[in-house]
């Protein structure tokens, strides 16, 4: 900007009174430097919560996200057999998202944005150590909730004959991605989760970004590694499947294309837009 323009931009300010200068603030839009240091200062905040919080945060999410399951489940066995039911069945895949992320709870796709940004900045050992000693317990943490959830999901007096057969189905559906969809499929669900916590700063309606976001997830059939672990975890304690393809097909191929995805892709990608603005 010239010395010219500065002056006529200084002059119009002082023509506009405190009021309409703090409405042009609130209305501004947030440069992605400023959208890029919110979430770097909300990821050390992370990176520098106790053990115990951790902990209960990682099995509430766990818990709470299996809610996409149950929902995307009941609005299948309620909707009739047609093209367009599809649309509206994955509209409960949303559920489950909006709980935790409106809730603030510890879910492991968050972070793989919101605490790997930290590290960019002045890189050191210390903090990729706290970086994966957070993964760690929020990852298994959010596995102890699903699999409770699943558990408790099992109950017979919770839902009738016909009910379960539309948990069967999903989770069958799950289960019958070979190792390499699961990567695959993994990625895009990173990404997109991965953008969600860098629009969510700017946001004026969070519960319609995060139910808009999410929702294009179900419908692409993206697979998330926290939810997916939900359906998973019925269909072994059901018998349907074994641990082992519990752990080798399902949960590490596709936490490492959710990790893809979200770290090295966008993260990435995003750091490469600010990292001259932040020197």
């Amino acid at each position: 900007m010239s010395a010219e323009e500065k002056e006529q931009e200084k002059e119009t300010d002082n023509t506009l009174t405190w009021r309409e200068k703090m409405a042009i603030e609130e209305h501004e839009k947030l440069s992605p430097r400023l959208v890029y240091e919110i979430i770097r200062k909300n990821g050390v905040e992370e990176l520098e919560r106790p053990t115990k919080a951790l902990i209960f945060s990682g099995i509430t999410a766990g818990i709470v996200i299996s809610f996409s399951f149950v929902f995307k489940s009941l609005l299948n066995a309620y909707l009739p057999d047609a093209k367009w039911a599809f649309l509206i069945e994955n509209m409960g895949y949303t559920v489950g998202f909006v709980l935790v992320i409106l809730g603030h709870m510890q879910l492991f796709t968050e972070n793989t944005i919101a605490t790997v940004v930290p590290l960019f900045k002045n890189f050191s050992l210390k903090k990729l150590k706290a970086v994966f000693r957070l993964w760690g317990i929020v990852f298994i943490s959010n596995l102890i909730g699903t699999a409770l959830a699943a558990l408790f999901l099992l109950n017979p007096h919770l839902f009738d004959a016909d009910l379960m057969q539309s948990f069967d189905q999903l989770a069958r559906h799950v289960a019958s991605f070979t190792i390499s969809e699961n990567i695959i499929k993994g990625i895009p669900a990173g990404i997109l989760i991965a953008s969600l916590v860098w629009i969510l700063p700017s946001a004026n309606n969070k519960f319609l970004l995060i139910f808009f976001i999410t929702y294009l997830m179900a419908l692409g059939g993206f697979t998330h590694v926290i939810v997916g672990s939900a359906e998973m975890a019925y269909w072994v304690l059901k018998g349907h499947a074994t641990f082992s393809d519990y752990i080798f097909q399902f949960l590490l191929p596709t936490t490492l294309g959710n990790i893809i995805g979200g770290t090295g892709v966008f993260t990435l990608l995003i750091y490469g837009q600010v990292n001259e603005e932040l020197e």
